[in-house]
């Protein structure tokens, strides 16, 4: 249990990006919706966080497509919530 409240925290630092148009989509994100993911989306996430900014920027923004699918899928999980 430690270990999970060890990892959200650093999460939710690692959602901290400096570039406002991705702290509003990652911050609310984990506060509202990463509970409800399933253990592997919840990995995903983790691993999308990874990317670099300017990488991200252009996925969530539309201006080029994430060629991992997997990667892909997430960013679409998190602009379809955001959509709602």
């Amino acid at each position: 249990m430690e270990f999970e409240k060890k990892r959200l925290s650093r999460l939710k630092w690692a959602c901290r990006r400096g570039m406002l148009e991705l702290d509003v989509l990652f911050m609310p994100f984990v506060d509202e919706a990463f509970e409800q993911l399933s253990y592997e989306d919840k990995v995903l996430f983790e691993r999308l966080l990874t990317c670099d900014d300017p990488d991200l920027y252009a996925w969530f923004m539309g201006h080029q497509s994430c060629e991992d699918a997997e990667l892909a899928r997430m960013v679409q999980i998190i602009l379809t919530r955001v959509k709602v």
